[in-house]
C-alpha cells in the first residue's frame, strides 16, 4: 500500500478519521482565555479594547485573565525565573485561547506587544506553552482602519502553533470609540468585537479536547524512531549530495 512513498515510516504515518477527533470526555469547565495588549500609555486604547472583549467573553461564560505587561523586562535581558516572566508563562500554559491586541505603529505591531511572545518559548520542559491553542486578534488605529497589526499577530500566531481564527478587529480613531469612562461606545466597531469574541469561545470549545490530536505531527512522531528517523535522513542527505553538489543554500528560517 505504501509501495509507491518509500520514504514514509508506515509504524509512525497516521490516518485521520473522525473517531480519532471524538475527545475521551468532554471539558466542562468555562473556556480558559488570556487576553494579551501592547501598550504602557496612561491612556491606552488597546488596553480598553482589551478589557472591553474581556467583559464579553465573561458574558459568554469564559474564565478570563489579562496580563498586565508593565514591569516584563526585555526578552532575554534577565534569566527567566524573574516574577513576571513565570506569570506571563503560567497564564500561557493555563490558557485554552488566547486575545492578542495591538496598536499598530509604523505599519506593524508594538515592542511592547512582540516583547510577551518573545519570552514564550515553543517549548520549555516537555511543554508547549501556545501550541493547539485558539487565538484571535485585534488592533487599534490612530487613524483610518489598517490591518498591518492583525496580519503581523496572524503571522506570530502560526509561529507560535496556534489555531488562529478567522474573524478579527481593527478599529479606527480608536480615541474616538471610548467614552471618558473608558467603555467603548455602542457602534458597528463594537459589533464586530462581539463577533469576534463569540467565535473564538465556539473555536475554543471546539478545539480545547482536540489540540493534542491536531497537533500532532508525523515529523515530530518519528524522532522517537532515532534509528528510522536516522536512515530516512541518511538517505535524503546522500540523494540531496549528488543532486545538488554545487549548491550550499538552506533555510534555517524556523530554528527557533
Amino acid at each position: 500500500m505504501l509501495d509507491d512513498l518509500p520514504n514514509l515510516d508506515p509504524a509512525r504515518f497516521d490516518i485521520p478519521d473522525l473517531r480519532k477527533l471524538t475527545p475521551a470526555q468532554n471539558s466542562m469547565h468555562p473556556p480558559r482565555i488570556l487576553l494579551l495588549y501592547g501598550s504602557l500609555r496612561a491612556t491606552s486604547y488597546s488596553r480598553l479594547l482589551t478589557f472591553e472583549a474581556e467583559r464579553i467573553l465573561r458574558r459568554l461564560g469564559a474564565d478570563t485573565r489579562v496580563f498586565d505587561p508593565d514591569g516584563l523586562p526585555i526578552a532575554d535581558s534577565v534569566p527567566a525565573d524573574h516574577p513576571k516572566v513565570v506569570e506571563l508563562r503560567e497564564l500561557s500554559a493555563w490558557s485554552e485561547g488566547q486575545v492578542w491586541c495591538s496598536p499598530e505603529r509604523h505599519g506593524n505591531l508594538t515592542a511592547v506587544f512582540k516583547n510577551q511572545i518573545d519570552w514564550l518559548p515553543l517549548e520549555s520542559a516537555g511543554i508547549r506553552p501556545t501550541q493547539g491553542r485558539t487565538l484571535a486578534v485585534m488592533q487599534v488605529c490612530g487613524g483610518s482602519q489598517s490591518f498591518n497589526a492583525v496580519n503581523a499577530l496572524r503571522v506570530l500566531g502560526r509561529w507560535m502553533r496556534m489555531v488562529t481564527i478567522p474573524n478579527q478587529s481593527s478599529v479606527a480613531k480608536a480615541y474616538q470609540e471610548f467614552d471618558e469612562a473608558g467603555r467603548m461606545k455602542p457602534s458597528a466597531y463594537y459589533e464586530r468585537v462581539v463577533d469576534v469574541m463569540e467565535e473564538l469561545f465556539k473555536f475554543t470549545l471546539l478545539v480545547r479536547d482536540r489540540s493534542d490530536y491536531l497537533t500532532n505531527r508525523y515529523s515530530e512522531r518519528t524522532k522517537s524512531a532515532p534509528v528510522v528517523a536516522s536512515t530516512l535522513a541518511g538517505a535524503a542527505m546522500r540523494h540531496e549530495g549528488t543532486s545538488n553538489a554545487d549548491s550550499d543554500d538552506s533555510d534555517d528560517s524556523e530554528t527557533e
